[in-house]
């Protein structure tokens, strides 16, 4: 129930508070969740809840942020450019070539690089984990395998993290999104392409990049992009996608379908500054017919990337990370190890419902009872009927020999006295015996 108090005809500040007599929303709750009632009110004054986002938005700052991203693709397709482009610092260094006949590993490596990076206050603590040798061997099969180890072990980490004792410093290390770079073929996913996302796109949010795009033509990018996509629907692939949310503006929503439309992306890197024939300095490459910018949408799809990657998304992509693919994996993890929880402990329970439930569940405990007790009964009472049955069988075997024995008896007494009323001796054989003698 809310106090009210009437206001004062000036518009003064009423006695609660508030000018104009308005109050904060309340929320009024009962015993029972179905009776509570809530109170919507506009505030005509300040009151200060509306600061939450500044106090979020001071503590971010002060803890900083992590992100880890993956860059997995073959040889040769500019995922070390495309990095240090995307984050305008050099975070790879260049590469030494390698001749053709040096020695080199059979296996896919997994490399981390982290590095500290600020802008305007913000810290972030970036690890790029790069997987040379992916793709480059004559027998490509299980090459993502050391891939899909790396990503689940820095799942283990963080689940070894959060079972401990002291949770103060939990290090993120998982992986928040991975650039797979596919070869500017202009044909369609090779296997190895599509074996590759199906084993990771549950695990990992997955972009995919057409890398190299300026050996392509506008219309041959069109063509291999709506190919790829419709490689990774017929193969049931998940992709991020950029998520939308209720009362957005349209500014906003309108960036979401631009970004979306330009997935997979068609990027270009380079981190070298060159003339443009106007007179301006661009990051791009230099080509005897022109000049390709990185920074110009016109020319790729990198600035519609790093939108995504970094400017607008990177919190929901660790936040799809956690929420999301970490907790599946947790489940499916902890289930397999045996254990298992209630669903119904965490579960809001009105104790009406609550006790209907038991009652249904006690009269249901009953009934089946009295149906045992019911067959139990039945069952001694046919069993009592069989003995019964059985015993005036064998009443009525012995009463039929009885009536028989008696019946013989009473011919032979039948028979002995006609013998004696026709003078005839009882016992003939004894009678001739006797006759021989004299």
């Amino acid at each position: 129930m809310t106090d009210s108090y009437p206001s004062s005809r000036n518009g003064d500040v009423s006695p609660n508070g508030y000018a104009n007599g308005s109050s904060p929303s309340l929320v009024h709750t009962g015993p029972n969740p179905a009776l509570s009632s809530v109170i919507r009110k506009k505030l005509m004054g300040f009151v200060g809840f509306s600061n939450l986002p500044n106090q979020v938005h001071r503590k971010s700052v002060r803890k900083g942020f992590q992100f880890t991203a993956m860059v997995v693709g073959e040889s040769g397709l500019g995922k070390s450019t495309l990095i240090n482009t995307l984050f305008n610092t050099t975070l790879y260094s260049p590469k030494e070539h390698i001749p053709p006949d040096a020695e080199r590993s059979s296996t896919v490596a997994i490399e981390s690089i982290g590095a500290d990076i600020e802008e305007n206050g913000v810290r972030l603590h970036l690890t790029v984990v790069d997987t040379p040798g992916f793709g480059d061997f004559v027998n490509n099969d299980e090459s993502w395998k050391p891939i899909v180890e790396n990503i689940e072990s820095r799942f283990d980490s963080y689940l070894e993290q959060e079972n401990r004792v002291n949770r103060a410093k939990v290090v993120d290390n998982r992986v928040h999104a991975c650039l797979y770079f596919i070869q500017p073929t202009g044909h369609s996913l090779k296997q190895i392409d599509i074996e590759f996302m199906r084993r990771l796109h549950t695990k990992v949010n997955l972009i995919p990049i057409i890398a190299k795009s300026d050996t392509m033509t506008d219309e041959e990018i069109v063509e291999f992009k709506e190919r790829i996509l419709n490689d990774i629907a017929h193969h049931n692939i998940h992709i991020f996608q950029a998520p939308t949310y209720e009362n957005e503006d349209e500014e906003t929503i309108a960036e979401a379908a631009e970004i979306a439309s330009k997935i997979p992306f068609a990027v270009v890197g380079s981190n070298q500054l060159v003339d443009t024939p106007d007179g301006r300095q661009v990051r791009g490459r230099a080509y005897p017919w022109g000049v390709v910018e990185v920074d110009n949408e016109d020319h790729c799809d990198f600035v519609k990337l790093r939108q995504m990657l970094v400017r607008t998304y990177m919190e929901e992509l660790r936040e799809y990370t956690n929420d999301v693919l970490y907790e599946n994996w947790r489940t499916e993890k902890l289930i397999s190890m045996g254990v298992a929880q209630d669903s119904s402990v965490f579960k809001e329970i009105n104790p009406a419902a609550r006790m209907q439930e038991e009652r249904t569940l006690h009269e249901a405990k009953l009934a089946k009872m009295e149906a045992e007790m019911k067959m139990v009964f039945q069952q001694k009472v046919q069993e009592k009927e069989a003995k019964l049955k059985q015993s005036e069988e064998e009443l009525y075997a012995r009463h039929k020999e009885m009536k028989d024995a008696l019946e013989k008896q009473r011919a032979d007494l039948e028979a002995k006295k006609s013998r004696i009323e026709q003078g005839r001796p009882l016992t003939p054989e004894k009678a001739s015996v006797r006759v021989l003698f004299r």
